[in-house]
Order: C-alpha cells, then sequence, then structure tokens
C-alpha cells in the first residue's frame, strides 16, 4: 500500500498520477480540508482566497492539467496587465477537482513514521497504519519530527528555508481604488481586490485579501490572529484611503511555512530502498506548478521502479 502525507497540491499530484496509472493510495491529511496554502475560507455569504492568490503554468504538463479542469478554472486580469489563472468559485475548487476519486481521509494527523522490515508504521491521532511506500509532502521544517532528527535524508534538507505569512481577510463598504497592490518593502507586500475574481459571490461589500511581508510576518508570527488583525487592518485602512468603520468584517490567518525563500534544488528526495518519499514545492521553488512538479516526479519515479 502507498500512503502519501499530506493533502497539499504536492500530495494530490502524486496520487492522481498514480490512479491514472491504477495504482491506488491513501492521501492522509491533519485537516478538516484539502489543498494545503490552495485554500478558500468561507465566513457566512463572504469568502476570501486567503492562501495562494493565482496560479500560472511554466511548462505544457501543468499547463494541460489546468486545462483539463474546465470550468473550476478562469483567467484574471490583476490591474497591472498581467493575467492569472484563478480557481473558481474559489481557490479551493482546484484541489478539490484534483482530488475527485482519490481516497483522501482528512482530520488523519500522522505523529510519528518508524521504518520496519516489512515497510513503514504510521501513529495516527486515531491508531496505527502499514504502509510499504511512504510519501510525505509536509513543509520541510516538520520531517524531523514526523521522522526523527537522525533519519538520514533529514540531514539533506539543511539548504531548505521557508518563511511565513501572516494575512488578513476584510470587508470593506466603500469603493476600491485598485484590483491589486504589490510592493515588497512595504508591510502589507500584497493586497488584492479578491471579490473582484471570477465566479466570486457579489454583494454590497468588496472583499481584500493582504498578505504582509517577510519582516512583518516573522516579527508577528507568534502573535494571536486578534492581535494579528488588530496590527494589519490599520495599515489596510490606510492603504485603502478608508476608515475604520468602513469595516464590516476582519480577521487574520497565520501560514507558518508559505514562501519556499530556499529551494532544495531537485524535485524530491528518496530512501535508498526506495519506500520513503519527501517532496514538496519546497523542494523547487514558491509556486504551485512547483507543488505539482515535485509529487508527479515521485509518482513517476515510483511508477518506472514497478
Amino acid at each position: 500500500m502507498i500512503v502519501i502525507i499530506g493533502s497539499g497540491i504536492e500530495g494530490l499530484a502524486c496520487a492522481r498520477r498514480l490512479a491514472n496509472a491504477g495504482h491506488a493510495s491513501i492521501v492522509l491529511d491533519k485537516g478538516r480540508g484539502i489543498g494545503g496554502r490552495v485554500a478558500t475560507r468561507l465566513v457566512g455569504d463572504l469568502q476570501f482566497d486567503h492562501g495562494a492568490q493565482y496560479v500560472n503554468a511554466h511548462g505544457v504538463g501543468f499547463a494541460a492539467v489546468l486545462h483539463g479542469l474546465g470550468g473550476t478554472v478562469s483567467a484574471w486580469q490583476d490591474g497591472t496587465g498581467r493575467t492569472h489563472s484563478v480557481g473558481v468559485p474559489g481557490m479551493s475548487a482546484i484541489p478539490k477537482a484534483l482530488g475527485v476519486g482519490l481516497d483522501i481521509q482528512k482530520n488523519a494527523q500522522v505523529a510519528r513514521l518508524v521504518q520496519g522490515g516489512d515497510g513503514w508504521m504510521l501513529h495516527l491521532n486515531t491508531g496505527t497504519m502499514r504502509a510499504a511506500r511512504v510519501v510525505v509532502t509536509v513543509p520541510a521544517p516538520q520531517l524531523a519530527g514526523l521522522l526523527g532528527a537522525d533519519q538520514p535524508l533529514v540531514a539533506a534538507l539543511s539548504p531548505v528555508r521557508l518563511a511565513p505569512c501572516l494575512t488578513l481577510m476584510a470587508a470593506v463598504t466603500a469603493p476600491a481604488p485598485f484590483i491589486t497592490r504589490q510592493d515588497a518593502d512595504d508591510s502589507l507586500a500584497w493586497i488584492a481586490q479578491d471579490s473582484a475574481k471570477p465566479g466570486r459571490p457579489q454583494g454590497q461589500d468588496t472583499l481584500w485579501v493582504a498578505q504582509a511581508g517577510e519582516a512583518f510576518s516573522v516579527a508577528h508570527l507568534e502573535n494571536t490572529p486578534e492581535e494579528i488583525t488588530a496590527l494589519m487592518l490599520p495599515l489596510l485602512c490606510d492603504r485603502l484611503g478608508v476608515t475604520p468603520d468602513a469595516v464590516t468584517h476582519a480577521a487574520a490567518h497565520r501560514w507558518r511555512y508559505a514562501r519556499v525563500k530556499q529551494a532544495l534544488g531537485q524535485p524530491f528526495l528518496r530512501s535508498p530502498d526506495a519506500t520513503l518519499y519527501l517532496g514538496g514545492d519546497w523542494c523547487i521553488g514558491p509556486r504551485i506548478e512547483a507543488a505539482w512538479t515535485s509529487g508527479t516526479a515521485i509518482a513517476d519515479d515510483i511508477l518506472a521502479r514497478g
């Protein structure tokens, strides 16, 4: 049995490629949803793409995947002359479409992986599970806790560096001054009019997503969501030119491992006996396509080995 830990894009890509070749796998995820940072937050009638803002394809393989999702993906012009692809009705539609027909078990947190003579023993919050092969797609900094610091592959992760990102979601009753605003030197490095994306529910409020820069995110990473909201909301109001009384909803989310600052430089890591694979966007770079490339490469390696 092949078990894939993590239902982000890399885990889903691996499972989908295996399934297309007739090989079943089980995908485990500790959360209530799938997709990792390709996510959409629903709050009553409001929704926010509070993780990845869009997706672009640079290679023909990933472009074919997005094209195959049909109406789940649509073009979005960000107001700067650039066009991106986004999920419809939210970014979370992309992983949901990739996961159709796969065996995905949610709320299944793996605490520890132990290798035995006949494969791997997975210690979960709900019990144990055995697997002949395990593919782990969690963020690189979490792998030592899962596998043990003495696991040989863990030492190879030392070059990898990930950075956090704090995100603010806000509904504002005021005219929108722009569609997107990007300034790497600003405390709010990215601001997007989320409700301007295609297929989004339309109400009287304009919905905004603001993502903090690295320095701001590192400085306030351990603050509570309420404290983060209190810090970021005045900055957003200033950038939008509105007063706080125009805000009808505001909430924050903390992404601890959001940005790949230094990648591994190869699509995945594999144990000598090919029973353990490690992969993710942190292998290649800070794009959704990088996650898909890593997961697909792992699946191809498994298939090549029979």
